[in-house]
């Protein structure tokens, strides 16, 4: 069994679909159901004993102990976190309890855990962290790509969240020998994403004859990656990657925002056409979230190099997925779209029109 952390979210989620789909282990799932957590997600395993869901919170010690003593995995694989940019510059202290504190807590009991194995079941042990590419900071038009010797630079209350846990994971490997793996991704898409990040929602409020929020000049640059082949790079840093190593997983698809938001609007007008006009007549442009980085982009030759993976999907494959998942799975995104989440998108958005 492995426990994985989080799995209830957009990328764990997906990563416990395909884990599932590809090998019988089982999958204990830890996930606190903040905002972004979403039972929905995992509805297709329903009455499958493989999965085994828990309820609870990353920084529940005794309950972290309570699950390693009863189910004994072999490998925790770390997604639970807050992961919202512009939600830390509102509200950083979650950003910190969750990130820093909660991988502390993760990481002192599966010390615990680990440290009680013997044999070849504690040299099998292994504790991946999936962390960001945000951690390294803003890179300039000329720069080149973020490796994995990049100094941190987090610019945002999120990505200093995600460098601290970074550190501490590293920092219980020298210091106490622990098994650990950590993989820094770049922008995901794909199915199950709560529709607060670009993509997803771009699409919901085109659907809706909403406005387009771009933030600035939307010349923000990012590298896209379709969350699919995010997990199968999960899977094989786990299964193969070096003890104490980190690996850069990106999508090799450097896009600025707004070609993005216009992708976006080209499919749906062939997909969804909309009898008021093109969905890019929505775009519109918003004052900019503060320190807002320019442009991050992934050298993935590292993982590559030693482990052979490299994306199966490029940016044009992998968005037409995406969009075809949300046009089939309209019911998903109308339950996500609660109460808290319309006030969310008003406070954020509504102070920025421009």
């Amino acid at each position: 069994m492995i426990l994985v952390t989080g799995g209830a979210g957009f990328i764990g989620a997906n990563f416990v679909l395909d884990w599932l789909r590809a090998s019988d282990e089982p999958v204990l799932n830890l996930d606190a159901l903040t905002y972004a957590g979403n039972l929905e997600n995992l509805a297709a395993l329903q009455g499958d004993g493989r999965h085994v869901f828990v309820h609870g919170d990353i920084c529940d010690r005794a309950l972290i102990d309570r699950l390693f003593a009863e189910h004994r995995p072999r490998a925790v694989v770390h997604f639970a976190a807050e992961s919202h940019v512009d939600r830390s510059i509102h509200g950083p202290g979650d950003f910190v309890r969750t990130n820093v504190e909660g991988t502390f807590t993760l990481l002192e009991a599966a010390r615990g855990y680990w440290s009680t194995l013997e044999g070849e079941e504690k040299a099998a042990f292994r504790f991946l962290h999936v962390s960001t590419d945000e951690v390294y900071g803003s890179l300039g038009p000329n720069d080149p790509p973020f490796a994995e010797t990049k100094a941190f630079e987090p610019n945002s209350p999120y990505s200093a969240s995600k460098a601290a846990s970074d550190h501490h994971v590293r920092a219980w490997h020298h210091t106490y020998g622990l098994p650990v793996l950590t993989t820094n991704c770049s922008n995901n898409y794909g199915p199950y994403q709560f529709p607060e990040k670009l993509i997803p929602l771009m699409i919901a409020n085109a659907l809706a004859g909403k406005a387009l929020p771009v933030y600035g000049d939307g010349r923000n640059v990012r590298d896209w990656l379709y969350v699919g082949d995010h997990c199968a790079a999960i899977r094989e840093v786990l299964a193969r990657g070096r003890l104490g190593e980190t690996y850069n997983v990106g999508g090799w698809n450097e896009k600025p925002n707004l070609e993005i938001v216009h992708t976006v609007c080209a499919l749906l007008d062939e997909l969804r056409p909309d009898a008021a006009g093109p969905h890019a007549r929505l775009i519109t442009y918003v004052a900019d979230r503060p320190g807002h980085d320019r442009r991050y982009a992934i050298d993935a030759r590292k993982i590559e190099r030693e482990l052979g993976w490299r994306p199966a999907e490029t940016f044009e494959t992998g968005i037409r997925k995406t969009i075809a998942w949300y046009l089939a799975n309209q019911d998903w995104v109308a339950h996500v779209q609660s109460g808290s989440y319309r006030e969310w998108v008003e406070r954020n958005y509504g102070e920025r029109r421009a």
